[in-house]
């Protein structure tokens, strides 16, 4: 199993390009589903993921082709890539794919829409209600769908074609929200969508799916509308580029000091996120190359911040902040409202210096002066990256071990943090 070796202590200067982003890409593969005809998505990132959510639409019958890539462009680098689900051969989706990777219970919405019938195992097992499965059946079955639980199977028909409803979420969910809004675009009638997820990747999917024909309006607002229409089309459509990497060096910069630019990167998708790495004592200037991130000299002010749905502080930015919290002037609280058991790499970050402390759903961290080199284990994928940034200001060595997790998410990480200065690298298993 690869581990990645860091020596920290460097200043970051140079430019990295910001990838695709993986939770807009999932979606988007996914809605190929809905049409016959081949959709093309550029700027689709090179990730275990994507690789795993590639052969769980095989399985239902989608054929992909990459185009060639551009002779400047790394290997590896984000792609353009071709779906057809010109025949779907198969409505199950089995637990020994799902099980692998959460988001591929999404596959539910397009084939109900389309097949009027799917199969598809609880994502790792897990019991309706413990983790918010139960809203993408509420909402499913308020389109219609008859729905049957059994043997870890969600077992869906509409065989008389799903039916607009108005439909209002009990709390946001982004998964949710992709789902119902693929499944109401080939349903009968008009769907009003509440409570809606406002992420960027809502936008980029709902642009997407209007691309194909469907009657979409609302989407990046708490009120979604959809018109279904009875089919529709391939299209050709751009993945937009990942704000949780845009954060994620954004923080690295703030954490080692130095000046990077963020090829690429937008904002607009950040914004929130954007402006509480200021206040660390960061600067962050939008260039027209994307955003240039630069701390030179001053110390890292501690920011108490609270995860929130879009526009909010993103969850998936949380441990990052974390780790650069450790390094902070003072006493920093960092509040998890979205997921729970979500502070797995706190006893890492403390193996590393951290000094953090736990009350609830909060995390309470006193900054420390200075971090030492450890062996740490990456528990999730945005818990290992925050310990890389940990590890790129701690003094001596530090060995980040299953790093499969990074792979999931991140696209070339060590060659871009390397590219900048950073003494990094991957050890081969």
């Amino acid at each position: 199993m690869d581990r990645i070796r860091i020596v920290g202590g460097n200043h970051l200067e140079g430019r990295i390009p910001i990838s695709g982003a993986k939770n807009a890409a999932l979606p988007l593969m996914i809605a190929s589903l809905l049409t016959d005809e081949t959709l093309t998505l550029e700027n689709v990132p090179h990730l275990a993921d994507v690789e795993q959510l590639t052969r769980i639409l095989g399985n239902h019958g989608v054929d992909y082709s990459v185009n060639g890539r551009r002779p400047s462009q790394h290997e590896g680098y984000s792609r353009t890539i071709n779906f057809s689900a010109r025949n779907i051969v198969d409505t199950t989706a089995p637990y020994e794919l799902v099980s692998k990777m959460r988001a591929s219970f999404w596959v539910i919405g397009p084939l109900l829409a389309r097949m009027g019938e799917a199969k598809v195992s609880l994502p790792g097992g897990c019991a309706i209600g413990t983790r918010p499965v139960d809203l993408f059946i509420e909402g499913l079955q308020a389109l219609g769908a008859e729905i049957d639980v059994d043997s870890g199977y969600i077992l869906a028909s509409a065989r008389n074609r799903l039916t607009g409803n108005r439909y209002v979420f009990p709390k946001v969910s982004v998964g949710a929200t992709h789902v119902l809004m693929m499944a109401a675009a080939l349903a009968r009638g008009e769907t009003v969508l509440e409570n809606a997820a406002r992420e960027p990747e809502v936008v980029n999917l709902a642009e997407c799916l209007v691309a194909m024909g469907a009657r979409i309006e609302g989407a990046g607002t708490s009120t979604i509308t959809i018109e279904g229409v009875d089919s529709l089309s391939g299209a050709c459509h751009k993945v937009i580029p990942d704000r949780i990497e845009t954060g994620t060096y954004a923080m690295a910069v703030a954490m080692t000091g130095g000046d990077v630019v963020l090829e690429g990167a937008r904002p607009d998708l950040l914004q929130g996120a954007l402006d509480v790495i200021a206040q660390t004592g960061a600067e962050i200037i939008p260039v027209n190359s994307g955003i240039r991130v630069r701390r030179n000299g001053a110390g890292i002010a501690p920011v108490d911040v609270v995860t929130e749905p879009f526009p909010g502080f993103p969850t998936d930015l949380q441990a990052q902040f974390m780790g650069l919290m450790t390094k902070a002037s003072g006493k920093s609280k960092i509040t998890e409202t979205i997921f729970e058991n979500r502070f797995m790499h706190v006893q890492e970050l403390a193996r590393l210096g951290a000094h953090i402390t736990l009350a609830g759903q909060t995390a309470i961290v006193e900054g420390v002066s200075k971090l030492k080199g450890a062996q740490v284990m990456a528990t999730d994928l945005r818990a290992s990256v925050s310990l890389v940034i940990a590890g790129l200001a701690a003094e001596g060595e530090t060995v980040v071990n299953r790093v499969y997790h990074l792979d999931r998410g991140f696209e070339r990480l060590e060659e871009k943090l390397s590219g900048c200065g950073a003494q990094i690298e991957r050890l081969a298993s």
